[in-house]
């Protein structure tokens, strides 16, 4: 079942009964479901979107937080367990209770091989989904990201025995996980070339100058990050994992800065600071090979279905690829599929606007040639919209739908939050930035978007590359083209 804003209470708990306590327990209003009366007459007919109005609570936030609950169910639940019984049911509850229990002993100060002790002696083994689950369940019920991130290393050596085990099927060529291990591959690598050749570094020019060509080729690493943050999170996030991909991309964000600093102490012949700090580099970037090998990408292939993972791959190159080139062939369409494209295709009325009229492909080519990046977020913080023109920040179609502040590194939600607060409040309506990237001047505005009535309606986000337009002089009229 497909949680959305049409599914029916009825339906919904029909399918997952444990949350009609969850949600007797989310708000006063549905505690109303334990009566029997209310729970045949009303449930059988209402939608998750009448059943917010009642509890007045936004309808996006409800069928997040039960898309989460279910996320947080079945990816507990062991690939080898199958359908499950109760018995089975408690017991992976039982389970996910003491994993929790073990990493806030963890928080709270305890020793790495003292809680992997504990582990040995109560559960034994794990797998990938069950790892996920945990994380997931600790930022649900109140851990910050941030806290568990601080961590996320010492989890896993908790469970490495355990993990170690696992291995990922085969996908075919094509496929966006075979990108994924590809790429990894090509980290291992260079890694491990690094990692050699490191020693010989202050006696060897020739060496050095090897080291600085490896971690230039590392650079391109913020690729396979950016790729997995806007395709492949956006997928997990709907079915309601999203608190071990904040603390992932957290992960991706303060590695590629390591990379970054790096090369710098490199290429300025700081060879005393590169050998205390790169050998850390290394290993957060193998780290992060064993986390998306171990964790990440088989829970994404147990909740991640096939049209799900063949819309993915379309996407693909709206990012790009580090190091390896993909040949993506779509899956031939139907012919029901491919009569329904020709009838939009041929539209061509045009929309009424408040000046004019267009019709769609006039819009989207309209949309297309502009000079700067267009973003709309609607009044729930849900993305709807990305033009297609010059970017200077990676999109792809993965993102339409997905919460705003999913589209941030988890540093600087904080402050995504803080401008949407303003501009629905009325305090403010434009909030503008602007910054040196890569020897590009990019100039950052957004703008809250107010219907007649003054109404809060989405922000607006534009963003553009003016590098060429301060570097202008003097002037050049029409006349001189």
């Amino acid at each position: 079942m497909t949680v959305t804003p049409e599914t029916k209470i009825h339906d919904l708990l029909t399918e997952h009964p444990y949350l009609k306590d969850w949600l007797m327990a989310y708000r006063p209003a549905f505690e109303k479901l334990g009566n029997p009366v209310v729970y045949n007459t009303v449930g059988r007919v209402a939608t998750i979107e009448a059943a917010a109005k009642m509890a007045d609570v936004d309808t996006e936030d409800l069928v997040d937080a039960l898309r989460e609950q279910i996320a947080i169910r079945s990816i507990a639940a062991r690939k080898a367990g199958g359908g499950g019984s109760r018995l089975k049911d408690v017991e992976r509850a039982r389970r996910q209770e003491i994993l929790k229990e073990l990493i806030r002993e963890l928080h709270a100060g305890a020793s790495v091989e003292a809680v992997k002790t504990r582990f040995n002696e109560l559960v034994h083994d794990i797998d990938a989904v069950e790892v996920a689950a945990m994380e997931q369940a600790l930022i649900a019920e109140g851990m910050p990201a941030e806290e568990v991130q601080r961590l996320c290393d010492v989890h896993v050596t908790v469970f490495k025995e355990s993990l170690d085990h696992a291995v990922l099927p085969t996908v075919p060529p094509g496929h966006p996980l075979d990108a994924y291990l590809r790429e990894n591959e090509v980290i291992s690598r260079l890694t491990a070339k690094i990692r050699a050749e490191l020693p010989k570094a202050p006696a060897d020019r020739w060496v050095l100058e090897g080291i600085i060509e490896d971690l230039e080729s590392l650079s391109s690493v913020a690729i396979h990050y950016r790729r997995k943050e806007n395709q492949l999170f956006p997928v997990l996030e709907s079915h309601g994992i999203e608190g071990p991909t904040k603390v992932m991309w957290a992960l991706d964000d303060d590695i590629v800065a390591m990379v970054r600093n790096d090369l710098l102490l490199a290429r300025e012949g700081d060879l005393d600071s590169l050998a205390v700090s790169l050998p850390r580099t290394l290993t957060a970037l193998d780290d992060m090979v064993y986390k998306e090998e171990k964790i990440l990408f088989p829970t994404a292939l147990q909740v991640i279905t096939a049209e799900e993972w063949e819309r993915m791959a379309a996407g693909e190159a709206d990012i790009g690829y580090a190091w390896i080139e993909v040949a993506y062939e779509p899956a031939e369409a139907s012919p029901e599929a491919r009569e329904a494209a020709t009838r939009v295709a041929a539209g061509g009325a045009t929309l009424p606007l408040t000046t004019g009229a267009l019709t769609r492909e006039q819009i989207d080519l309209l949309l297309g040639v502009l000079p700067f990046d267009l973003s709309f977020a609607d009044e729930n913080d849900r993305v709807r919209f990305y033009s297609e023109g010059e970017r200077v920040f990676p999109r792809s179609p993965e993102v339409i739908g997905r919460a705003v502040q999913n589209c941030h590194p988890p540093k600087s939600v904080h402050k995504v939050e803080e401008i949407l607060t303003a501009f629905r409040s009325g305090e403010k309506d434009v909030a503008e930035f602007w910054i040196d990237m890569d020897g590009r001047f990019i100039h950052i505005r957004y703008f809250a978007m107010r219907d007649g009535a003054g109404a809060y309606k989405g922000c607006l986000e534009i963003i553009q590359d003016v590098t060429g337009i301060r570097a202008l002089e003097g002037q050049r009229r029409i006349v001189d083209w």
